[in-house]
């Protein structure tokens, strides 16, 4: 198993439009192609306007193929037109659990 960890730095004040629109617009179209969320934070204290996701995948493979899907599924590219200009900066890190750690899903 592997975990998508996204951290996204948003325009000030645009926190609340972009979360309501996350879950009205990109949230129903990533789950319907497959990708499984699961966590989705924002932060409280230390850098603000920032939101953290983790997505499980089964492999970089899996990863790869459910992205397409997403990609050509139109409601992505009108939710990616919706939210044009409210992201300053995407990080992005593959990360995997230790055989020690107690586990995302609680394993």
């Amino acid at each position: 198993m592997i975990y998508d960890h996204r951290t996204y730095t948003l325009v000030t004040r645009k926190l609340k439009p972009y979360l309501k629109l996350f879950e009205e617009f990109a949230l129903p179209v990533m789950q319907e192609n497959g990708m499984v969320l699961e966590r989705y934070f924002v932060t409280q204290i230390g850098s603000l306007n920032e939101v953290v996701h983790i997505w499980r995948y089964e492999s970089l493979a899996t990863l790869e193929q459910i992205r397409i899907r997403r990609d050509a599924d139109p409601r992505w590219a009108d939710y990616l037109e919706r939210s044009e200009g409210m992201v300053l900066m995407q990080q992005n890190k593959i990360v995997e659990e230790t055989s020690f750690s107690p586990g995302i899903t609680g394993r």
